[in-house]
């Protein structure tokens, strides 16, 4: 009999399409009654594909051997109850780093320029009566990474194309990296023009980007977080860019997505993006299978391909 797993939610295109042929795949978003089904078939369930997993889920799935989160990032699973289990865990690292550096570096040049002002002024016509305000542009400045991991270091590599200044900030220095380490994110805030978030999300990193730092990055300053919404206080943003205490921001995240500030819908100095980072057709359908590839290693034995634990 196939192994039975179980996903929460639907799943990228190449998962979707791919996991029925090896598995007998329970959808649990697809349940009128979710509870009744976990109770009825969590006993079954081996393998799990899916991005949230929490005690109370865990519960429901004693049998449970892995689950293969389909994003990066996996603050959305208990790890530690995970392993304490002996559960196993994976995600999806590196095949979306080119996409999702891809998309900071435009949506640093949108904010720069001013392109959604840009082309709402030429759409609603009034170009005919004026010309475009001058704008800012990233050469010749310094931009500040928080979390120089997989996807900072591409993003550091199209910043120096960009002909900035890279500095970076993290738990330790990388003794190998050709930046300037700063082991207070605040100080580097101070120094930085340009302050791009892309650090893991949960408990450690929470707030991370606090009042303090906002204030040191300042009113020339731009915020671009690529991360997770946690990572930044969100009010002290939303007050602070309202103000000109900050100059702008970037966000691809928000605390509380999809929900967004409303005050931020009115601003011209910031630039919002649906948590898109990773979303293009390409690197959706890596994930997918870099999801279905860790679930078939595991139940043919061999050794797992991206394990986070």
């Amino acid at each position: 009999m196939p192994v039975e797993i179980l996903t929460t939610n639907p799943l990228h295109r190449t998962a979707e399409e791919k996991l029925p042929a090896h598995f007998t795949v329970h959808k649990l978003h697809e349940a009128p009654e979710p509870a009744a089904f976990l109770a009825e078939i969590g006993g079954r369930v081996r393998g799990a594909a899916t991005g949230s997993a929490d005690e109370k889920l865990l519960a429901y799935l004693p049998n449970l051997e892995i689950i293969a989160n389909p994003g990066v990032g996996y603050d959305g699973i208990d790890v530690e109850a995970c392993a304490s289990r002996g559960i196993r865990v994976t995600n999806t690292p590196d095949v979306l780093n080119d996409a999702v550096a891809e998309i900071t570096i435009g949506l640093m040049v949108a904010l720069s320029r001013r392109l959604v002002a840009a082309d709402r002024h030429v759409r609603e016509g009034r170009w005919a009566f004026g010309t475009y305000p001058l704008t800012g542009e990233l050469t010749g400045k310094t931009v500040g990474i928080v979390g120089l991991g997989r996807i900072g270091k591409e993003i550091a590599v199209r910043c120096q194309a960009m002909k900035m200044r890279v500095i970076y900030f993290g738990r330790h220095r990388q003794p190998h990296q050709p930046y300037v380490y700063y082991s207070e994110l605040v100080d580097m805030a101070r120094d930085s023009d340009w302050l791009v978030v892309i650090a893991p999300g949960g408990a450690a990193t929470s707030g991370i980007v606090s009042r303090p730092v906002m204030q040191a990055l300042g009113p020339q300053g731009s915020l671009v977080n690529m991360a997770r919404g946690s990572l930044v206080e969100e009010p002290a943003m939303v007050e602070m860019l309202a103000s000109g205490a900050l100059g702008g921001a970037a966000l691809d995240v928000f605390e509380n997505e999809p929900a967004v500030p409303a005050a931020l819908l009115e601003m011209d100095n910031v630039v919002l993006s649906p948590h898109q980072g990773s979303a293009t057709g390409k690197t959706r359908d890596a994930m997918g299978d870099l999801v279905v590839a860790n679930l078939l290693a595991h139940f043919e034995g061999r050794p797992l391909l991206t394990p986070v634990v």
